[in-house]
C-alpha cells in the first residue's frame, strides 16, 4: 500500500490563510507523525510568492536561528514591497521560542513587511507555552490530529476493521501487511519520541517513567472507567492522585490519552470523580497490547472497547474543532458512554459493538435531562427503535452531526 498525495482539510484551511492578507501567525499542531510535514510541503507547492522552509536542527535550537531564518525570508520581500512566506517546522525545539517570534512578528508589522509566517510543532503544549510568553492575538491554529476512518478509507482504502485495529497514522498505513515492522514504528517513531521528546522536554515532568507506565496502563484500558487510586496501585509509585490527574492532562494535550469527568452539575463533583480513560487512537492500544501481551485487539472479548475507543478517539478529536465538553454519566448502575455539552445542549451517545440488548442507561439519562438528546452508535441492525441511530462507519468517518 503506498502512500497517496492525499490533501488533509488542514493543508486546505493552510492554503486559504495564508493567501489572506497578513494577519496573524499560523500554527500548524498535532501529535507526532500525522502528517504536519506533509501538509506543508503540498501547502508549498502551490504559493505563488517566494517562501523560505527551513526545520530547526537539534544542534541549532536558539533564538539566534530563528532570526536567521527570518531575515532569510525578509529579503525576499523586496524590502516589504512583496509577500513572502516563512515555514518554520517543530518550532517547540526552539527554548523560548515565542519570545523570539513576538518580537520578530512586531517588527515586521511595525514596518509593514509582508511577511506571512507558519510555524508547526509536534505538540498542543507548545500553544500553552506560547500564549503565557504573550503570542495572544498573534496567532490562529490549525490542528493536525490522527485522520479519520473517512481519511483512511480514502487515502489507503481502509476496511473498518483495519481502522479499528491500526488507527490513523498515515506513516504506519503502508505497513499493516507487515504486523511487525507496523509495531516496530508505531514504538520508534510515534510512542517513544511523543512522551520522551514532545511530552518531558515541553512540560516539566519530575517522574518521566511514570509518564510512560500511565500512558501504557493507560492505553491499555481505554473505554474503561478507572479510579485514581487504582491507577496508583497498578503503577506501584508512592505519588498522589493530583500527579496522576496532572500527567493525564498532558497525555491528552498531547493526543495520546484523554481521561474524560463524570458528567454532574456540580463542577467539583466532575474534576473529583475517577477518569473514563480514551486513547486517542485505536492504533496506539493495538500498539501497547501487541509490545506487553502480544494480544489481537479485535479478539471477541475486546473488540467493544476498541469500538468504544474509536468513538471516544473520534469525539476527542471533533471536541476541539467544534467546541463541545466531553465526558461520561453513571447513576447507580446505569451509565452512558459519552455526553456531549454545548451552549446548554446535551447529547448522550451509547456504543455497541453488537446486538442491542438493553439501553437503560441512556433512558435513566434522558429521563433525568428531559432536553437531551440521545443517540446510539453501532453496527447496522443493532435493533434499538425509536431513537437516534448511527452505523459505526458512518459515525467514524465524521459524516453525523452532533450538535
Amino acid at each position: 500500500m503506498a502512500l497517496p498525495s492525499y490533501e488533509r482539510e488542514c493543508a486546505s484551511v493552510l492554503k486559504k490563510r495564508i493567501r489572506e492578507p497578513r494577519r496573524r501567525i499560523q500554527i500548524l499542531t498535532g501529535p507526532r507523525q500525522t502528517g504536519k510535514s506533509t501538509a506543508i510541503r503540498q501547502v508549498l507547492r502551490t504559493v505563488e510568492y517566494p517562501t523560505h522552509y527551513a526545520e530547526v536542527p537539534a544542534y541549532a535550537a536558539t533564538g539566534d536561528w530563528v532570526r536567521a531564518q527570518w531575515q532569510q525570508a525578509r529579503y525576499l520581500t523586496e524590502n516589504g514591497a512583496t509577500p513572502a512566506l516563512l515555514v518554520i517546522d517543530e518550532i517547540q525545539s526552539v527554548p523560548q521560542w515565542a519570545s523570539y517570534v513576538r518580537e520578530l512578528w512586531d517588527q515586521d508589522t511595525m514596518s509593514d513587511v509582508d511577511l506571512r509566517v507558519v510555524l508547526s510543532g509536534s505538540s498542543a503544549l507548545l500553544l500553552a507555552r506560547g500564549l503565557a510568553e504573550g503570542l495572544t492575538g498573534r496567532f490562529e491554529v490549525i490542528r493536525s490530529p490522527q485522520w479519520s476512518f473517512g481519511e483512511c478509507r480514502e487515502a489507503f482504502g481502509f476496511s473498518l476493521d483495519e481502522y479499528l485495529r491500526y488507527g490513523g497514522y498515515p506513516g504506519a498505513a503502508p505497513l499493516v501487511g507487515e504486523p511487525g515492522r507496523w509495531l516496530d514504528y508505531m514504538e520508534e517513531a510515534v510512542v517513544r519520541p511523543s512522551i520522551t521528546r514532545d511530552v518531558v522536554a515541553l512540560e516539566p515532568v519530575r517522574k518521566p517513567v511514570l509518564m510512560e507506565r500511565l500512558f501504557r496502563l493507560g492505553t491499555s484500558c481505554s473505554g474503561q472507567t478507572v479510579s485514581y487510586r487504582k491507577l496508583l496501585g497498578q503503577l506501584d509509585d508512592a505519588g498522589n492522585a493530583t500527579t496522576i490527574a496532572h500527567y493525564l492532562d498532558v497525555l491528552s494535550e498531547a493526543g495520546l490519552l484523554g481521561g474524560l469527568s463524570r458528567y454532574a452539575h456540580d463542577l467539583v463533583r466532575r474534576r473529583a470523580s475517577s477518569p473514563k480513560l480514551i486513547s486517542c487512537d485505536t492504533g496506539l492500544i493495538t500498539c501497547v497490547w501487541q509490545s506487553a501481551m502480544g494480544i489481537s485487539p479485535l479478539e471477541a472479548d475486546r473488540v467493544g472497547r476498541m469500538v468504544e475507543s474509536a468513538v471516544g478517539a473520534e469525539l476527542l478529536r471533533r471536541s476541539q474543532a467544534e467546541h463541545f465538553g466531553l465526558s461520561w454519566w453513571r447513576e447507580g448502575n446505569l451509565e452512558v458512554d459519552f455526553v456531549l455539552e454545548k451552549g446548554g445542549r446535551l447529547l448522550g451517545i451509547e456504543v455497541k459493538s453488537g446486538a442491542v440488548k438493553g439501553m437503560g442507561g441512556l433512558e435513566a439519562f434522558l429521563n433525568a435531562h428531559p432536553n437531551a438528546r440521545g443517540l446510539v452508535v453501532g453496527p447496522k441492525g443493532a435493533g434499538w427503535e425509536g431513537r437516534a441511530f448511527s452505523e459505526l462507519g458512518t459515525f467514524l468517518a465524521g459524516n453525523v452531526s452532533l450538535f
